[in-house]
């Protein structure tokens, strides 16, 4: 009769671990969404609403597309506050993060184009797009997807070749469905803060993290099971879509200035922004010697001359 009892009771268990973790999960989501509510505006594309924060009243438009495990909080820290003195900057969240909708289908080509559309929407006419990470790589899919509605590409630490790492062991726990159901919701509920703000801070090596950066950007925000859970399949299924914008680079005909750092260990320079440039006839690359991943932030002022470059070269000031 042990057997019974005792299955009972890891039975047991388990719905009662299944119903703190999912009650915790929800309650930190929750706590993280009354800290961070939207600081910008909402417009509506095809049912989806995109939240976005507008800096600036005169000059070119600029368009910011934040990374992976973000928001729009990541480029108005300094970015867009430092360029909206001199351009109207148009920052939103992508589908799925902050406070964006998701999309059915969040490709970077379908991402691009939801984005191009709400900053169109918003007022934004013809800007210079400008994407850090992940979203270097939605930015470069607009540039290919979407010609004629930009005026010039500032591709930042951006993937925009081929690798051979195989994927993140968080993602490859956290992409596949047994993960995003059972994974995620554990991960979001019982992940330390200092654990957290850790991860955060060791994006920035080899460089130190700026002061207030953390509690600025909200990593809680990013725990929530929605966004890991979006994160980490949009992570997953980068590398082929990528592989199918290569061919196109040849005939991007716009300016373009890519930045990026010789100590990137997440993106690497050698694989990612030597080749893109080498590709793209009006590309130019600024190699940050020394510099990690988080280029707009521990390289400010070299991030804000790259998109007075383009704005230059395409004839907007």
């Amino acid at each position: 009769m042990i057997w019974p009892r005792l299955v009972a009771s890891l039975l047991l268990f388990a719905l009662v671990l299944s119903a703190a973790t999912w009650g915790l999960a929800l309650w930190r989501a929750r706590k993280a969404e009354a800290r961070y509510p939207p600081d910008g505006i909402f417009v509506e594309v095809d049912g989806q609403r995109v939240h976005l924060v507008v800096m600036g009243d005169r000059g070119p438009d600029v368009v910011l597309i934040h990374g992976a495990s973000g928001s729009a909080r990541a480029l108005t820290f300094d970015l867009a506050p430092e360029l909206a003195k001199r351009y109207r900057v148009f920052v939103p969240d992508r589908p799925g993060f902050g406070w964006s909708d998701p999309l059915e289908t969040d490709t970077i080509a379908a991402q691009a184009a939801h984005l191009q559309e709400a900053v169109h929407r918003a007022g934004a006419r013809d800007p210079i797009v400008l994407g850090h990470s992940y979203g270097g790589a939605v930015a470069i899919a607009w540039a290919v997807t979407r010609p004629g509605t930009l005026s010039g590409l500032v591709p930042v630490s951006a993937p925009s070749h081929s690798w051979d790492a195989p994927l993140p062991a968080l993602y490859q726990i956290t992409a596949p469905p047994l993960g995003q159901a059972l994974a995620v919701p554990l991960i979001s509920a019982w992940t330390p803060p200092a654990t957290l703000h850790g991860e955060v801070a060791a994006v920035f090596a080899p460089q130190e993290m700026p002061t207030g950066y953390a509690e600025w950007f909200g990593p809680g925000m990013t725990l929530r099971a929605r966004t890991m859970r979006i994160n980490a399949r949009q992570r997953a299924e980068l590398k082929p879509q990528i592989e199918a914008l290569i061919p196109h680079y040849a005939r991007l005909d716009l300016p373009v200035v890519s930045l990026h750092g010789t100590a990137d260990t997440i993106v690497a320079r050698q694989i990612h922004a030597l080749p893109f440039t080498e590709t793209v006839a009006e590309a130019e690359l600024v190699t940050l010697a020394g510099l990690g991943h988080m280029v707009p932030h521990v390289a400010l002022e070299e991030t804000v001359a790259a998109v007075d470059r383009v704005a230059l070269r395409a004839g907007r000031f």
